[in-house]
């Protein structure tokens, strides 16, 4: 019997349609379009506008164009990943509003938390249901609704992130294609430097909480760059080493989208030209749990079949890791 792998064979994004820019930024605070795209590589980001608008409302489209696209009925679906900082209420999951809405009814879901790790976390979680034999189709949502913790009165934060997300369908394969390798990484120590202050078990919401500003996103970004760049480079080149790679062999860096100096130092650790990089950056800013689905959903039509992928990223926990794959499919 061939070994089973879990495979990639569908993915969809979304973005809303709202264009925050760096132009607009300037009105907001103390900033300029150069200055961000010196430092960041953004100059423009999505945001979900609307009352009662949250993260199922960007993964429930991305949902059902992979349902169609995958030629999928919503009840053959088993499980559901959904990979986000910004869940729409503590509980129920955010997961579970997804399968609700898309009327997946035998599928049971969760979600799961690794800040801009997220959606890799997710990705090798589900792989292992595959894997397993247990389950023939797992969805895997990356999204997040990050202007609903940014203070845009903080210019540190507020340049850097937007909304959006994207989901890929998981499915057994018996070619050797699939994900390959895996490596994640944690440490809890780098929790000072990028973090909510206020909103969990330990300070929950309080009228004092809430004038202080302190239920957004807070980062030391000098030390988080710092730590993203080590992070991110090492688990690239680690599992390029121990899988024989060199970058001759690499099709594409699929790297989280947080800052493109990052992304570029990445690369030339692993040795890879430019154009084998996937970037929109300029386009979405960070969505966190959102970036690497959204730049497989944004590049799906350059990938081939047995192209070898290196997917990166380092989040706020601190949280990293990378996941080698061949991917399953020549484009539509």
């Amino acid at each position: 019997m061939s070994k089973i792998t879990a495979a990639i064979t569908g993915v969809s994004g979304y973005v809303p349609e709202y264009v925050l820019t760096n132009k607009e930024l300037e009105t907001m605070v103390e900033t300029n379009d150069e200055w961000i795209t010196s430092r960041t590589g953004i100059k423009e980001r999505r945001i979900l506008k609307g009352e009662g608008q949250g993260t199922s409302h960007i993964a429930v489209p991305a949902v059902k164009e992979l349902l169609k696209k995958t030629n999928t009925k919503p009840e053959e679906v088993d499980l559901l990943i959904c990979a986000t900082t910004t869940p729409d209420m503590v509980f129920p999951a955010t997961a579970n509003l997804i399968t609700a809405e898309v009327g997946a009814v035998n599928a049971f879901g969760y979600d799961l938390q690794a800040a801009c790790s997220g959606f890799l976390y997710a990705l090798v979680t589900g792989s292992k249901f595959v894997e397993s034999g247990q389950y023939k189709k797992v969805i895997v949502v990356g999204a997040d609704k990050m202007s609903s913790i940014i203070d845009y009165t903080d210019r540190a934060t507020c340049i850097i992130f937007g909304d959006g997300g994207g989901a890929v369908m998981l499915e057994p394969n018996t070619e050797g294609l699939g994900i390959q390798d895996s490596i994640l990484k944690s440490d809890g120590t780098g929790a000072q430097f990028l973090h909510m202050k206020a909103g969990g078990s330990r300070k929950p919401a309080t009228v004092e909480t809430v004038q202080a500003r302190e239920h957004y996103a807070f980062q030391e970004g000098q030390q988080v760059f710092k730590f993203a760049v080590k992070g991110m480079a090492d688990v690239s080149a680690e599992i390029m080493e121990r899988n024989h790679l060199t970058g001759e062999d690499v099709a594409w860096l699929v790297p989280h989208q947080a800052n493109k100096r990052i992304i570029e130092a990445t690369a030339n650790r692993m040795g890879l030209d430019n154009e084998k990089v996937m970037l929109n950056i300029h386009k979405f800013g960070n969505t966190t749990s959102g970036t690497i689905p959204l730049c497989l959903w944004e590049y799906e039509n350059q990938l081939k079949k047995g192209d070898n992928l290196i997917l990166a990223a380092f989040g706020g926990g601190f949280t990293w890791g990378a996941i080698y794959l061949k991917w399953a499919y020549d484009p539509k």
